[in-house]
């Protein structure tokens, strides 16, 4: 395999099991680890007392590539500090925000089950593509420290500062005030028993709790057509909401109490406009792309400065060391707001949720209801085609826009974005995006209108304009 097949994508770097994330290749870049760490990690390290970490989800054998990874670190002189059991994404993100310089996280997200990978975290967030870039020139300059055997000792309870920092965040006892039970799905994820630990297990209905490296021959993405099991227990058994996590826990999605899924733009408009009114919050209101225009509309009412980022959370997290953000928001479940570490965290998230639900003494539906009463409604849709093979981003975005009409279904284009797949922003903020994934091989399409038809009609117009792509 080439040098240059490893590569960081949007979120760390990620591959086949057996295939191009084999062991091989996994010490390879545990010794550039190695190298970056000893070369960047200061003497000093303030209020942190640590230097690495290496934790893992419940992936087939990323137990086995994280000690691996953890000997070679400790070979090379490096403090390392191996997890003895499996845990989320966020839990190694928020033990970079208060412990250790920088943490490893074995694990390829919501990826099918034959990928596996590695995320590194600096601050509480993703590492910056700079300095992904410099851990990838160092791969293979110099010999792999590795010795057959050699084994790093465990440590167990790192996970309770996770749940202490989450404390610190979210008023944890107004959202533990709300009468009733909550549906999770844990989809067969390390997130698993994560909701009894602070609500207690008698009012956890808990789905895909168990530890299954196939994830029930699904992929571990909490999108709504994974989530009918989800709906249907929440109306069942009357929960107040539904939830379900993707398979390293940072990702997540919401269901109300009466079964109906709420959209990404939709938890981020509940969330920003919450902040907005109640915390008071300022600074600049960030989105990834493939988000829609209710963040927009919240940002303008309260006139907040609104931009717009490539998909991956890294690009939120990055802007938030650099100027004041209000709020940060992507379309896989990532929110983030001013006081927070610069991560996705679905389990954050879902308890500031319950906050606010018990702040206003409303429901979820209730909370919906107002959103589209003051901002309109939203219909957001996304579609996902496999690829053959690879696209470059930049040429499909351009060839593209060179084909598109002056109007779409009798709709005038306003502005077109090329920075990220092609984006297209019709009249009333409505738009279309064309993108292919960062992590896998798949050709993406999002919309969002104020009607469902509108929307769908949207995708079709899409998936028409791309089909020479997929």
């Amino acid at each position: 395999m080439a040098i240059s097949d490893i590569k960081f994508g949007t979120d760390g770097w990620r591959g086949i099991i057996a295939w191009d994330f084999t062991f091989e290749n996994v010490r390879r870049m545990a010794q550039a680890l190695a190298d970056f760490i000893n070369l960047n990690a200061p003497s000093d390290l303030g209020e942190k007392t640590n230097i690495a970490a290496v934790g893992y989800d419940r992936r087939f054998l990323s137990d086995k590539f994280a000690a691996d990874i953890a000997s070679i670190l400790k070979l090379n002189k490096v403090d390392v500090t191996l997890l003895d059991k499996p845990v989320t994404t966020p839990v190694m993100s928020s033990l970079s925000y208060t412990k250790f310089w920088i943490t490893i996280m074995v694990t390829a997200s919501h990826n099918p089950p034959q990928y596996n990978g590695i995320k590194i975290k600096v601050d509480g967030g993703s590492i910056s593509g700079r300095l992904t870039k410099e851990i990838e020139e160092m791969l293979d300059q110099k010999s792999i420290l590795y010795i057959p055997g050699h084994q790093v000792e465990t440590t167990s309870g790192l996970e309770k500062l996770y749940f202490k920092y989450i404390a610190s965040k979210v008023n944890t006892k107004k959202a533990a005030s709300l009468k009733g039970k909550v549906a999770v799905d844990y989809m067969h994820g390390s997130a698993a028993g994560y909701m009894e630990q602070l609500l207690g297990e008698k009012r956890v209905v808990a789905l895909n709790d168990s530890h299954d490296p196939c994830f029930g021959g699904i992929k571990p993405e909490p999108k709504e057509s994974s989530l009918s099991e989800l709906k249907k227990a929440v109306v069942k058994n009357k929960c107040i909401l539904g939830a379900a996590f993707d398979g390293d826990g940072d990702r997540t999605a919401l269901i109300d109490e009466k079964g109906k899924y709420l959209s990404p733009c939709m938890v981020s408009a509940i969330v920003l406009n919450h902040l907005v009114k109640t915390k008071k919050a300022k600074g600049k209101v960030l989105q990834c792309i493939s988000m829609g225009y209710l963040n927009k509309r919240v940002a303008r009412a309260a006139a907040l400065d609104f931009e717009e980022v490539p998909v991956g959370f890294k690009h939120i997290a990055e802007r938030t060391a650099l100027e004041e953000i209000a709020f940060g928001a992507e379309e896989s479940g990532g929110y983030c707001w001013n006081g927070l570490m610069p991560e996705r965290d679905g389990l954050t998230l879902i308890m500031f949720i319950m906050e606010i639900m018990a702040s206003k003494k409303m429901s979820l539906s209730e909370l919906v209801k107002e959103i589209e009463k003051e901002y309109g409604a939203s219909h957001y849709q996304r579609r996902d085609f496999k690829l053959s093979k690879s696209i470059d981003k930049t040429a499909m975005a351009e060839k593209l826009k060179k084909k598109l009409p002056k109007k779409i279904l009798g709709r005038h284009i306003a502005e077109t974005y090329t920075f990220d797949g092609l984006k297209i922003i019709l009249d009333n903020d409505e738009w279309l995006l064309i993108r292919p994934s960062g992590t896998e091989p798949v050709l993406r399409l999002y919309s969002e209108t104020g009607d469902k038809k509108q929307t769908e009609a949207f995708l079709d117009f899409g998936e028409k304009l791309a089909s020479a792509f997929k």
